[in-house]
């Protein structure tokens, strides 16, 4: 019965974990639309502020919200959320690649790498 339990618990951590990383995820997409939409020439202020993708990016931020705090109530420690949220730079990168068509440079590459290099130490066991 113990093993069966501490499975359970394990696989509803991992659970809450992606849902975290997924909540970072939709706040990448959420930049990215906010960056087409800075991007566009407007008439008036107004119309860059009623602009959908704009309307559209801050109920995804508003959403990831609830989804992080979530993820905090089912488990996943504070000590992670940096970690988790530093991912969201690489997302950004690769979806700034592949829908703004962004180039990458030997300066963003180098960061990408440092950010990846800072997961991979923070989750080593010493």
């Amino acid at each position: 019965m113990y093993r069966w339990n501490n499975y359970f618990w394990e696989r509803i951590m991992i659970f809450y974990y992606i849902l975290f990383t997924f909540s970072v995820f939709l706040a990448s997409i959420a930049q990215i639309l906010l960056k087409i939409s800075a991007n566009k020439k407007y008439l008036s202020k107004k119309d860059e502020y009623i602009y959908h993708y704009v309307i559209f990016s801050f109920g995804i931020f508003l959403l990831t919200t609830f989804l992080t705090i979530f993820s905090f109530n089912g488990g996943v420690p504070l000590k992670y959320a940096p970690i988790i949220e530093s991912s969201q730079f690489i997302f950004v990168l690769i979806l700034g690649k592949i829908f703004l068509k962004e180039k990458l440079s030997k300066i963003k590459i180098f960061g990408t790498l440092l950010i990846l290099i800072g997961i991979l130490v923070f989750c080593l066991d010493f």
